[in-house]
């Protein structure tokens, strides 16, 4: 069953950049009414410029990890928009280094972004979801949400975890008129890594290359990253890979559920090298 985009209202966040800024502006073509959040005033505005035109667009500088302002959201957007059709929980960050590198908080940090803030929007914004005819909730994963690379503890964790929630949800809401798309995206090209965290004890020279290494393996631009996603909310897809890259990774894990490493970890050597560097 095809979901109708037009008229309705999505909720977007990590809106200001990457993939949430692209899929704010295609969602617009279509006809899609938006809510815009993002803690980057300034990227966010941009957003908003950008989007806005033809369609109601509003712009929510809210950091998803904080509960009190997720918690008042979905007031603020039902007075702007009347209602919700879709939310795509886009917000993440992350974090470099391994796990003995990174202190608790760090894992705190990037869990209550990359987890909890996908939760708390969601458990915040399923009332008003529920009014809708139709609806669709979008937790956008990782392909470390189906491998889980060394280096790579907390984001893992944080979109395995996501992934988890977002298929126990979806079954729960099996009789329901909402559907819940689990997206894992391979390497796209956004400032995700250009903007990680540097675990607390790791050297920040090493850090520094390893982030130049990753990034030359983000492949996929983020406006067709955001066509992908568009086109599994339109068909109100359960799961969608993005990338050449994420077939092959998700192909090899089902083969070699447990040693999957072995391969794939053979063409990512330099950067695992760089990763567990120490001080």
């Amino acid at each position: 069953m095809t979901f109708k985009l037009a008229g309705g209202v999505a909720v977007v966040t990590g809106a200001g950049s990457g993939m949430g800024a692209e899929l704010a502006v295609q969602l617009a073509a279509k006809g899609v009414n938006l809510a815009l959040i993002d803690r980057d005033e300034g990227g966010l505005q941009a957003t908003v410029a950008r989007a806005g035109g033809g369609v109601k667009v509003s712009g929510h500088v809210v950091d998803v990890s904080d509960a009190g302002a997720v918690a008042a959201l979905p007031a603020r957007v039902v007075e702007a928009h009347g209602r919700v059709s879709v939310l795509v929980n886009n917000a993440g960050v992350a974090l470099v280094g391994t796990f003995e590198q990174a202190s608790l908080a760090d894992f705190e940090w990037l869990m209550n972004i990359n987890f909890w803030g996908g939760v708390r929007l969601t458990h915040a914004f399923l009332p008003v979801l529920r009014r809708e005819a139709m609806a669709q909730i979008v937790l956008v994963s990782s392909v470390f949400g189906l491998i889980g690379p060394p280096g790579q503890t907390a984001y893992a964790a944080s979109k395995f975890a996501l992934r988890g929630f977002g298929e126990a949800l979806r079954h729960e809401l099996a009789e329901s008129k909402i559907g819940v798309t689990i997206v894992h995206p391979g390497g796209v090209d956004t400032n995700i890594a250009r903007s990680a965290r540097i675990g607390e004890k790791m050297d920040p020279a090493a850090a520094q290359a390893g982030v130049k290494l990753f990034q030359k393996m983000l492949k996929t631009k983020a406006d067709k990253a955001a066509a992908r996603i568009l086109k599994g909310i339109e068909r109100r897809e359960k799961r969608v890979l993005i990338g050449a890259d994420a077939y092959q990774i998700d192909a090899i894990q089902r083969l070699m559920p447990a040693r999957y490493w072995g391969l794939i970890g053979r063409g990512a050597g330099e950067l695992d090298a760089v990763t567990k560097a120490r001080v």
